[in-house]
């Protein structure tokens, strides 16, 4: 990632702004879209992680009725839960996820990322995200017992012992997930909107924040479907202790495929209504912040005189 400090890449381009601004805009969506979506995110795991109970796999039912008693139990502590490990997470999550993303596009010249990009930045950011994500779901993964989140430097302790191997737990998933979150909501979104924009919103009914939530909209669903098993996964690889033995991915498949021989698909998709309601909020939030971020930093470049010189009159 030596691209972000060469002079090329803090240069205005056509499109208004510098590779560096855009990766700004995208970080600042980003955390936007953190804090927004914070207590559906928090819900979402709980309803997933109940889905067994005392070894015993429940009905999703009974899942949310469980995840529901701890949020009416400490509704602050758990919409709040996981946020300061989500907003640190901007940074160690996202640079590294945004700069491979926009940083592949800079080096073989594409403007907007296309899926080639969404595939190297789902693969190489990995190993970065997933620590974040590991301690954001144990900082939550207790609340039942005790009522409040787990204290990060109590979650790390847990790791060293382990010399951090634990904060690896879940990586493989991750890049099935992060893979679908680049290519759907990355890639997907904006060219959706564009095309959502051009179509509707060339009647003038619809404005950009309408066409971006209209295309959020029909891009979620998807994404939730494709993601959900991958979600379920991850969290039944994370929110068990540190302390104890690592659940593997073969032995959460087969976690599963159990869940789904009982309950059916019902038992693969427990959180899926509440995930496409959280993915409609994040993306819409998301590239919302993104979409101002970047009319600012344009605005300013055209103020100061920045712009290239073809967009110059």
């Amino acid at each position: 990632m030596s691209f972000l400090f060469s002079e090329e890449y803090h240069k205005v381009q056509k499109n208004g702004v510098s590779p560096f601004q855009n990766l700004c805009a995208y970080l600042g969506g980003s955390a936007i879209q953190t804090v927004g979506d914070n207590p559906v995110t928090a819900y979402r795991q709980l309803v997933q992680q109940y889905a067994k109970i005392d070894g015993v796999t429940v009905d999703p039912k009974v899942a949310s009725a469980e995840a529901n008693k701890v949020f009416l139990r400490a509704p602050v502590s758990a919409s709040l839960s996981g946020l300061w490990p989500r907003l640190i997470g901007v940074l160690l999550k996202r640079v590294p996820k945004f700069g491979f993303l926009l940083g592949y596009g800079f080096l073989v010249g594409e403007g907007e990322p296309g899926f080639a990009a969404a595939t190297a930045a789902s693969i190489l950011s990995a190993p970065f995200i997933n620590p974040v994500r590991m301690v954001e779901k144990q900082q939550r993964a207790f609340l039942k017992e005790t009522g409040v989140e787990k204290p990060i430097m109590e979650i790390m302790r847990e790791a060293a012992a382990k010399n951090f191997m634990p904060l690896l737990r879940g990586t493989i998933p991750l890049m099935g997930h992060s893979f679908a979150s680049a290519v759907l909501g990355l890639v997907g979104q904006p060219r959706l909107q564009k095309y959502v924009q051009k179509e509707v919103g060339a009647s003038g009914m619809f404005g950009q924040s309408a066409t971006n939530l209209i295309s959020s909209s029909i891009v979620s669903p998807i994404y939730v479907v494709v993601t959900n098993p991958l979600s379920r996964l991850e969290v039944i690889m994370q929110t068990n202790s540190i302390k104890g033995k690592a659940i593997t991915t073969v032995e959460a498949c087969k976690e599963i495929a159990a869940d789904m021989a009982k309950f059916g698909l019902a038992g693969v998709f427990r959180g899926q209504g509440i995930g496409i309601a959280k993915a409609i909020v994040s993306l819409t939030l998301f590239h919302e912040g993104r979409l101002f971020l970047a009319g600012k930093f344009k605005e300013r470049n055209i103020a100061n005189g920045w712009e290239p010189p073809a967009k110059k009159k």
